[in-house]
């Protein structure tokens, strides 16, 4: 039987609910709500938790800082976008992080695909070129975090006498983690990256590009781990389980998968997303592309668009034959994201090997923090298929 792998929770930062494409039943991003979502993250065996970044989510780092508190084990993925800030305060960011979590902190680099998203953040380089920025960015926020010499001039970023009073825990510096499917992706995860992060493709598929971005890591001297980001659904039967899947998009409109499926093949720069609109072509009947593997939620949803659908054994026999191709960590989620984390750990956890506390008799209590965790600040209501991560 194979290891049992890490699983990684996301907290929906954006809002949620039990329905794409709608805002019927749409649930707010409190601080209360995200708080309880960590908090059973970290009861349960999940190892971390991802935070997206985007405009229409809340700023993924404040969030952190808040939640870091309110748990004790609990991993936190934080985005980081490096056209959005220099090097330098980015390195502040992450150490100072680092160190009041304890060295719970890793950093998630996206480098971005919506032109009109990144410049709303003054950003209005080309594809590559925002790639090798990237390379420059973090070069130099190594550096710092390492304690080097961080002088450096290039192209797009520069630093001189950078340094960093305040090291972080993780030495040399918090893991860095990356998603990027381009030739200029895969240049820079094999460069500087810790752990390459893909979305659930079908296995064979995913295995050809974790083969080039393994082989292009050791023609530099390095060797690189791999993620998944992929949601799921998982009942005590089958039946249950892709009924539930049909649930989620029954409010979806022909309309609406058209003008997203436009947004993501004809306005998105992602060749990751290029590849997972691939899977359906914005078909309805396209939607099984594996075995347990759905695309449904892609129709309307970027990003992670596919889910493994299943009875426990079932996604856990495929969970296993993405671990045999090098997959180490799972960044999993589910909609409503609260109410999935309770079937993911009392069901899933157990067939892949994972302790945790089982389902509290009380939901929403902790003995030592005390109950929800957070004042209710509530963000706007934004429709759930523009969500990021």
């Amino acid at each position: 039987m194979s290891k049992a792998p890490d699983i990684y929770w996301y907290l929906p930062t954006h809002g949620d609910g039990p329905y794409l494409g709608t805002d019927e039943r749409h649930r707010p991003a409190t601080l209360g709500y995200l708080s309880e979502i960590a908090r059973a993250a970290d009861r349960f065996g999940f190892k971390g938790v991802l935070l997206p970044t985007g405009t229409r989510c809340e700023d993924a780092w404040i969030i952190a800082a808040a939640l870091i508190p309110q748990t004790r084990d609990l991993r936190f993925l934080v985005a980081l976008r490096p056209g959005s800030g220099t090097p330098a305060l980015f390195a502040r960011h992450a150490a100072t992080l680092d160190r009041i979590s304890g060295g719970r902190v890793l950093v998630n680099v996206v480098t971005g695909a919506d032109p009109a998203d990144l410049a709303g953040d003054g950003n209005t380089l080309s594809h590559d070129e925002r790639y090798a920025q990237t390379d420059e960015f973090l070069t130099i926020w190594r550096r710092i975090l390492s304690g080097e010499p961080a002088d450096f001039e290039g192209k797009y970023l520069s630093a001189h006498g950078a340094d960093l009073s305040f090291p972080p825990v993780q030495r040399p510096h918090p893991p860095l983690w990356f998603g990027g499917s381009s030739d200029a992706g895969i240049e820079v995860a094999a460069k500087h990256i810790d752990v390459y992060l893909s979305w659930g493709e079908p296995v064979e598929q995913l295995k050809e590009k974790f083969e080039r971005v393994r082989a292009r890591a050791a023609a530099l001297g390095r060797s690189i781990r791999f993620g998944l980001r992929i949601n799921l659904i998982v009942r005590e039967t089958e039946e249950e389980a892709w009924a539930a899947a049909d649930r989620l998009i029954s409010r979806v409109t022909d309309d609406i998968i058209a003008e997203a499926q436009h947004q993501f093949t004809k306005v998105s720069e992602s060749v990751g997303q290029k590849r997972i609109s691939a899977l359906h072509q914005g078909r309805r009947d396209k939607l099984v592309v594996g075995p347990n593997l759905w695309a449904g939620l892609g129709l309307v949803r970027g990003g992670a668009g596919t889910a493994l659908v299943g009875s426990a054994e079932n996604v856990a026999a495929r969970i296993r034959e993405y671990q045999e191709i090098g997959v180490e960590t799972f960044i999993t989620s589910a909609y409503p994201h609260l109410e999935e984390i309770f079937n993911v750990s009392e069901l899933l956890f157990p067939a892949l090997g994972i302790e945790g506390e089982a389902a509290p008799a009380e939901r929403g209590w902790d003995l030592e923090f005390g109950r929800g965790g957070g004042a209710p600040g509530v963000v706007a209501s934004l429709p759930r298929q523009q969500a990021a991560g």
